[in-house]
Parts: C-alpha cells; sequence; structure tokens
C-alpha cells in the first residue's frame, strides 16, 4: 500500500514513480524528466521543513497581534499559514533520469526543482513512452545520445569501455557521421535485450552520491556493487595507495596513519617529467600491478573504477590481468590518476581491456598517454594491438583521435616515395583493420575495384 497523498496546486504528492515532468537543471534551465525512484527525506531535513512551519506560524501570530487580534485563536491567520506551509511540504525526494543528457547525470531532487504544472497525463505519457522506445531504444539502449546537451562539457573520451570495462557517453556513438566497420557502438552489444533490461533495474540508482580520493572530492556517474554494509553510505572516502575504501573521514586518517608505502604496489616500469599546459613541469609514472599478486588492490581499483563506468563488468577474479597505473609524482608520493588493464594472454591481440582517467583529471591529455602507452607495450612485445570491443562512444572518439594523430604523424615523416598499410600497422602497432578505418574517416584512402580478365573475383587495392 503505498504512501498517503495530498493534494498540491491540483497534483496528487508523494509523485508517483513513472512520472514525467520538467525539472530545473544547475544552469537554472527546465528539462524534461522520469521519475526513476522515490525515497522519504532524511528525518533532520523533515524537522527543518516543520521549523519552517512553525516559523510561518509565528509569524503570523505577530502579525494578528500587530493587528489587534488574539494570539493563538484556531481560526487565525497564522494557523492558516501553518497550514498551508505543511501542505506545500513534500517530505519525499525524487530520483530523475534526464531525457536528453547521458545517465550519469541521473540525481535526487527536491519537489522544489521540479515544475508541477508540466506533469504529462497518463496518455500522454505512454505515448511519449513508445515514441521514446522506438526512437532511442529504451533506457538502456541508444538513449540520450544528444548533440549538444548541457553534458556536453563532460564529454571526455577518457572513461570508455573495453571488454570488462564500460563507459556510456553522451553523444551520438558515430560522431563523425557515417558508419564505421570498427565503430560498435553504445559499448553495450554484448548484452542481450533481456540482460539488458535487468541490468538497468539493477544499476538504475546511484548508490555511492560522492568518493573523496586523495585531496579530491567527486561526484559519481554510475552504480557499483560495494558491499551490503555499504548500502546506505552516500559519500565514501578511499585511500589513494591502495584503494581501500571507508564509510567516515576518521576511519580513512585511521588506515592512512598506518600506510607506509605511497605508490601503489608492483613495479614502476616508467618515469617522465613534462611540460603541463600552463607551463609548469609534472612528474608521471606508470606501476605495472598483476592481478593475481595484488588482488585486493586491483579488486578495490576495479570497484572504484565502476563508479564512472557503465556497462563494466566488475571482475572479481582480476589473477588474468595486468594493470597499468598512472600516478603524479611529488614529494608526498605517487598519486594515482588513471589505469587502464589488459589481459596476460589475449588470443584476439587485444592491448587493452578496460581504461578510466578519473574526473578530476581529466582534460589534461593523460587519457591519450594511456592509449600510447598500451601501444609502446604492444611494440615490447613485438605485436600490433587493437582495444576490446564493442568501443564505447567516448572510446572511439579517443582512440581515433589518437590514431588520426598518429598515422597522420607517419605519413608526414615517412622518407619514402609510397607506403603501405601493412607498412603504417608496422610502424605504429595499430592493427591494419584499424589504420583502414582511421584513414577512411580523414577520405585519405579509396577502394579501386579492378577486375581482371582471367579471374573471377574482386581484389582491393588501396592508394593513398
Amino acid at each position: 500500500e503505498g504512501p498517503e497523498k495530498r493534494m498540491h496546486q491540483g497534483v496528487a504528492l508523494p509523485l508517483d514513480v513513472g512520472t514525467r515532468l520538467l525539472c530545473q537543471w544547475r544552469d537554472g534551465k527546465y528539462y524534461m524528466v522520469k521519475i526513476i525512484e522515490r525515497r522519504k527525506k532524511a528525518r533532520e531535513d523533515d524537522d527543518d521543513l516543520f521549523d519552517f512551519a512553525a516559523d510561518d506560524k509565528a509569524a503570523g501570530e505577530d502579525k494578528k497581534k500587530a493587528a489587534g487580534g488574539k494570539a493563538g485563536d484556531g481560526a487565525g491567520s497564522g494557523d492558516g499559514d501553518a497550514k498551508m506551509a505543511l501542505e506545500v511540504v513534500d517530505d519525499y525526494e525524487y530520483y530523475v533520469d534526464y531525457d536528453k543528457f547521458n545517465r550519469r547525470m541521473d540525481e535526487w531532487v527536491s519537489l522544489s526543482r521540479l515544475d508541477l504544472k508540466s506533469i504529462r497525463g497518463k496518455e500522454e505519457q505512454a505515448a511519449k513512452g513508445k515514441k521514446g522506445d522506438k526512437k532511442v531504444g529504451g533506457r538502456g539502449g541508444q538513449k540520450r545520445r544528444s548533440h549538444g546537451g548541457h553534458d556536453a562539457h563532460l564529454i571526455d573520451p577518457l572513461a570508455m569501455k573495453h571488454g570488462h570495462g564500460a563507459g556510456n557517453g553522451p553523444h551520438n556513438s558515430n560522431p563523425i557521421g557515417h558508419e564505421d566497420p570498427a565503430h560498435h557502438g553504445e559499448g553495450h552489444e554484448e548484452f542481450s535485450e533481456h540482460a539488458l533490461q535487468e541490468h538497468e533495474e539493477f544499476t538504475k540508482v546511484k548508490n555511492i552520491h560522492s568518493i573523496e580520493l586523495g585531496k579530491y572530492e567527486m561526484e559519481t556517474w554510475y552504480f557499483s556493487p560495494f558491499p551490503k554494509e555499504y548500502n546506505n553510505c552516500s559519500r565514501m572516502y578511499f585511500c589513494e595507495f591502495d584503494f581501500a575504501f571507508f564509510k567516515t573521514k576518521r576511519q580513512l586518517q585511521r588506515h592512512m596513519s598506518k600506510v607506509k608505502m605511497l605508490h601503489p604496489p608492483g613495479d614502476e616500469i616508467y618515469r617522465s617529467t613534462y611540460k603541463t599546459r600552463t607551463g609548469g613541469d609534472v612528474t608521471l609514472c606508470f606501476f605495472e600491478v598483476d592481478g593475481k599478486k595484488e588482488k585486493i588492490f586491483c579488486q578495490n581499483l576495479c570497484y572504484l573504477a565502476k563508479l564512472f563506468l557503465d556497462h563494466k563488468t566488475l571482475f572479481y577474479d582480476v589473477d588474468l590481468f595486468l594493470f597499468y597505473i598512472l600516478c603524479e609524482v611529488d614529494e608526498r608520493g605517487c598519486h594515482p590518476v588513471g589505469y587502464f588493464s589488459k589481459e596476460k594472454q589475449s588470443e584476439e591481440g587485444y592491448n587493452l581491456a578496460c581504461i578510466l582517467m578519473f574526473p578530476s583529471h581529466q582534460r589534461k591529455g593523460y587519457g591519450k598517454l594511456l592509449i600510447s602507452f598500451s601501444y609502446e607495450l604492444s611494440k615490447k612485445e613485438n605485436k600490433m594491438g587493437t582495444p576490446e570491443r564493442p568501443l564505447s562512444d567516448l572510446g572511439a572518439v579517443s582512440y581515433y583521435s589518437y590514431w588520426t594523430y598518429t598515422i597522420l604523424n607517419v605519413l608526414k615523416t615517412y622518407k619514402h616515395d609510397s607506403i603501405s598499410v601493412m607498412d603504417i600497422a608496422e610502424i605504429t602497432a595499430i592493427r591494419q583493420q584499424d589504420v583502414i578505418s582511421t584513414l577512411q574517416r580523414v577520405n585519405m584512402i579509396q577502394y579501386v575495384v579492378v577486375v581482371p580478365l582471367f579471374l573471377l573475383h574482386l581484389s582491393l587495392s588501396y592508394s593513398l
């Protein structure tokens, strides 16, 4: 049996799950949302609301006294104001999903941010739902691929899905505007329709609102399946050196007092100093961590990564993976800013499985460094590599940007008269299919159909 309904502005409160109406975004504008879930506000919030009503009542009594009336009269205007204030109060908050925004923008809002006059009727909601399902494939499919929504500033090609990690981006899955055989869309085509619906239902509400990692506080983007004892924890605190997580700041501080190793476990395999975009110096290093040797560290990292990756399949068995942690170095230690993982032995030739830059360190060019490092490892192994498919929206944007820059740089500096796709692949360690698809996207390669007189099949030649 649902909660008791109250009327306000002709609308029954609390609002039902599934209601569609306009919600005020952080820029002050209103956008259409769907209520995904609702819950009672915290008790202290309720007390504040009733205190607000009581203040209104006291103010009304003061006005009545000033007008010569009797304070405390049940029929007085003060009581009427208090009743009206209590009627307006809705002790629920609502988890809303924005039509035009990526799922990472879903959030809990109070009634004050909802435009009750914009509530759609049931028939209109049903029609809108059918139209939306047909157009965007539901909540988890091709939804919210806006070309210029308010999450456009969040377009960061550093959080992406490859194999056991996933990102769900806000842009069109084909940002250049034409189909590409190497681009596999939103990043969850490996899910069946039933499995996708089950995933969406299970992860529809973010369980952790924000985290603290080192000196940074970050709002989370997606659900992560932390142990049950963390279910009612809206903020979590992570140790930046071993990714142990805690409910309270005091627990973290107690843990940090015992931490002696101020860097990730494993072997440091790279260190160099770079110029930042502002002209300063930053020292970066990579640590290689074996999932079999440092199981707890890698599992904790996966818990953390899932907060920023939508369709990431969380593997508790991390033995088969190597993790490469990118760190900024200062006098206080090596501070992780992002990572990628790869299988120790990949039969398909994948050189990257999952990649993530923490939101606090995006827009610094570190994502390209992670991708470049994965190809440098492939060169060390004398192999050509490619990321696991399917690529997410953001993964495709980032990889095509890297491939385009790298391949064009090879063409610019190549000293011979002609170069083949195989030559480019051998120089860059980028798989031939990726080289071809990239050259097609920049209109630098053409298919020339040749029909020899004595052959019955078509052959293809490439000209640059």
